[in-house]
């Protein structure tokens, strides 16, 4: 019996220790798994670029070709997710290139992510003309918003390639843009009205325009993809309005789960919730409009959605793809000439000589006895001028927008850079650097004056040297179209107003940098009716 007992007893005493081992060695193993990841981590952050370039260290031993890509290492785990975001993210990547002495090409980790950028026209040249960066990286929120589907983010393939051929002949062709004249010149009415009206009919008055571009624009994309008309008072497309601004937010916003994966599942930034309250409103909204252009009989094609509804065999769409590639259109459409109109403007108070000269060239051309019109645009010599000066100091999408892919391994200006590496480049950097432009700080319109026997210098993606609408396979498609129309409304607003600061304290050029790069604070002048 005490034997019995004795051996319980030390059976016992044996499991207890034999627990207590276990769980010492269950700590003593995370302790040790813990230990070498941190140095695991630390050992990839200290290389040049940060976390996510050391963990590209046995490609780098495995590959002889292309030297190390200088960079910032950040910080460890996020790398230099502070770049990027900032407000001022192109301006603090252009100080890090310069710091680092990494204009042509430097690297840096968003996260989890390599990224490469360039301040340089001619590695820009490289990169965004090369079939290696012929993708997008497609964020959650571009996924979420159905953006994966249209233009802007489809892998490049057939799909993105029928995608593109249809919005070129049908939408931003030159036919389709001339045909859009109309339409165009009837919303500047609109803006001319409602201006006037705003600033106290013919009296000096308080503007201001942000608001008004911005519905401007929108109904500018509205009548060509949707057919469908308003008043820049209409209350009927507020609920569009809304849509749009949470689709720019989401868009514009450094998700950081696209980085860091391990924080997927907890959505810190609501990203992930809003897309999915934003995306039933959007399918409700453009559902809508696709069903009533279906219940419509005979004729010929109006709009844009009757050229999608249209389409047969392998060109047809499916209508999730529809919605999404609309959604795009009025999306994409609608920022840039309102945001570009808006900086032309705050120049114009600021620089009240240079508005002078333009409206002295536009009495020239149209005189004062009738509006402009858009066949007068191609005389405006000096203005256009003008907006391609703006474009250089003040260019719309600084890092191009949505950056590129590496879809193989690669090189770039002799470095080796890996599959699946972002590539951005920085438009507002090159267009700002001493070494390609004269007085690069300074708004000189002068400078893309053409006299007799010059080539113009083009901004529609030839010259890198300034190419805000991008170069290569995914230049914007609709380029030409956001020049007409920015080029006819600036006209008509400055022929028909004069614009002057607000107060002694002149315009805030302070800059924000969301899709695109807007002035922080709205613009206010005070205007006054030059045609009666």
């Amino acid at each position: 019996m005490a034997t019995k007992l004795e051996s319980s007893l030390i059976f016992a005493l044996l499991s207890k220790c034999s627990f207590v081992l276990n769980q010492t060695n269950l700590v003593l193993s995370l302790l040790a798994v813990t230990t070498i990841y941190l140095i695991t981590s630390l050992f990839f952050w200290s290389f040049p670029g940060g976390p996510a370039w050391g963990k590209s260290i046995f490609l780098r031993l495995t590959c002889k070709t292309g030297t190390v890509i200088p960079g910032p290492r950040g910080l460890p785990f996020i790398g230099s997710m502070s770049l990027m975001s900032n407000t001022l993210a192109h301006r603090k990547i252009a100080e890090a290139a310069e710091k680092f002495k990494a204009k042509r090409l430097m690297a840096f980790s968003l996260g989890e992510t390599r990224v490469i950028v360039t301040c340089n026209h001619d590695v820009a040249k490289e990169i965004l003309n090369s079939p290696v960066f012929s993708d997008r990286p497609v964020k959650e929120s571009a996924y979420s918003l159905m953006f994966n589907r249209a233009i802007g983010f489809a892998p490049h393939g057939v799909y993105w390639r029928t995608l593109r051929r249809i919005a070129s002949n049908h939408l931003f062709s030159p036919k389709q843009i001339k045909r859009a004249e109309v339409q165009r010149r009837v919303i500047s009415n609109q803006m001319v009205r409602f201006i006037e009206k705003q600033s106290g009919y013919g009296q000096e008055g308080l503007c201001f325009v942000r608001e008004l571009l911005k519905t401007s624009s929108l109904n500018n994309m509205m009548c060509s993809v949707f057919g469908q008309e308003y008043e820049l008072d209409d209350q009927d497309h507020v609920e569009l309005r809304e849509m749009v601004e949470e689709g720019y937010d989401l868009l514009g916003t450094l998700n950081w789960t696209d980085h860091l994966p391990w924080l997927s599942e907890f959505d810190p930034q609501r990203i992930r919730f809003r897309c999915s309250t934003l995306v039933p409103k959007v399918n409700r909204f453009v559902s809508k409009i696709i069903n009533e252009h279906r219940n419509q009989t005979g004729g010929s094609p109006r709009d844009f959605v009757d050229v999608l509804l249209s389409l047969h065999g392998s060109d047809k769409l499916s209508d999730p793809d529809i919605i999404a590639v609309l959604w795009e259109m009025i999306f994409r459409g609608t920022d840039t000439v309102a945001v570009l109109i808006e900086w032309i403007l705050a120049r114009m108070v600021l620089h009240p000589n240079i508005q002078s000269t333009v409206q002295k060239e536009l009495d020239l051309i149209v005189g004062k006895s009738r509006a402009v019109e858009e066949s007068d645009v191609a005389s405006l010599k000096y203005l256009t001028a003008v907006i391609k000066e703006v474009l250089r100091l003040h260019p719309p999408g600084p890092l191009l927008s949505w950056a590129r892919l590496a879809i193989t391994d690669t090189i770039v200006d002799g470095r080796l850079v890996p599959v699946g590496t972002t590539a951005m480049v920085n438009m507002w950097a090159i267009a700002h650097d001493p070494h390609v432009w004269v007085d690069p700080l300074e708004f000189k319109p002068d400078r893309f004056v053409v006299n007799e026997g010059e080539v113009e210098f083009s901004v529609l993606g030839s010259d890198l040297r300034l190419a805000p609408f991008g170069s290569g396979r995914r230049v914007c498609p609709g380029k030409n179209l956001g020049l007409a129309t920015v080029t006819f409304w600036t006209a008509t607003l400055l022929h028909e107003f004069e614009w002057e600061p607000l107060n002694d304290n002149g315009v805030d050029l302070s800059e924000k940098l969301r899709l695109s790069c807007e002035m922080a604070n709205p613009l206010a002048a005070k205007v006054r009716r030059r045609r009666i």
